[in-house]
């Protein structure tokens, strides 16, 4: 394919988690470049206000939300047959959305929480969309990783962290399993048009974030928050990987500051991503019309 082929002027982009945070300003930068930016909102006020914030600043009018719970697979499903109804295309899906929960909880289909975000819903959505990303090929799909998934390990015997819980943990193998998912998917895809890549973001400035600082000693939290970076900043490699001409073969690849750079080792273990790919269709499976579609 050309690099002049691709420009996300009038490209149909789907991003998770968008009311706040490096999602919003995703969402802001690719409208400023034109793109038709649709996004999800657990609630209409947040959605709408979002809405008219990214309008009003960008003065793009092709802006719009669908209603989701990303801990919900049912809502997962609706986003995806409701998203289906008013687009005829996807050119950019990105997996935006994430939680750090400080104490263990479930997911409305009762798992544990980071899993179920963090990892089962990206698997969910993009299997669902991914008729849709093929027929609209070229495509893209992004997901927002963490370079915690360094310090993850898939703990096959305690996914969801039922016998004891650790939030870094859990956390940390949600965004190692994302990235295992990302490598897989883009081998799978190959020669298809759609490609899969993975980033780390930062370690940005969001309330998600503040919420860990605020329970460090006071002298750890003044200097850990000297090293954040803004929200803004922390979108820049997700809205490169979405709009950059320059990557319309590039798969399979995680991202730090829109450089391809090294996941963790155990990312390339084959069985392992088949394995964790197993896991989550045995999850997800109720949701998908078509296993392995």
């Amino acid at each position: 394919m050309n690099n002049k082929d691709w420009n996300i002027v009038g490209k149909n982009c789907l991003i998770t988690g968008a009311t706040s945070g490096i999602g919003k300003e995703t969402a802001l930068s690719l409208a400023r470049m034109g793109a038709n930016v649709i996004f999800t909102s657990r609630d209409e006020k947040n959605g709408e206000k979002t809405k008219m914030d990214i309008v009003n600043e960008t003065k793009n009018s092709n802006v719009n939300y669908l209603i989701c719970d990303l801990s919900s697979f049912r809502s997962i499903r609706e986003l995806t047959e409701e998203f289906k109804k008013k687009y005829e295309r996807l050119d950019v899906l990105i997996n935006n959305a994430g939680v750090l929960p400080q104490e263990r909880e479930v997911s409305k289909d009762g798992i544990e929480l980071n899993f179920a975000v963090n990892f089962l819903a990206p698997f969910l959505l993009t299997k669902l969309l991914l008729p849709l990303l093929k027929q609209s090929s070229p495509s893209r799909v992004i997901n927002v990783s963490s370079s915690m998934h360094t310090e993850g390990e898939i703990d096959f015997e305690d996914l969801e962290s039922a016998k004891s819980f650790d939030k870094y943990k859990a956390y940390s193998q949600s965004k190692l399993a994302l990235i295992l998912f990302t490598k897989k998917l883009a081998k799978d895809l190959r020669g298809s048009g759609v490609t899969v890549n993975a980033l780390h973001p930062g370690v940005v400035d969001t309330e998600m974030t503040m919420k860990n600082v605020r329970k460090m000693n006071p002298i750890a939290s003044f200097f850990f928050k000297r090293t954040l970076i803004s929200s803004k900043e922390g979108a820049e490699t997700s809205v490169y990987l979405a709009s950059s001409p320059l990557l319309v073969d590039v798969t399979g690849k995680y991202f730090v500051n829109k450089e391809i750079n090294n996941a963790h080792a155990s990312t390339e273990d084959t069985v392992l991503r088949e394995k964790i790919w197993l896991v989550a269709e045995k999850y997800t499976r109720n949701f998908i019309d078509i296993i392995g579609n």
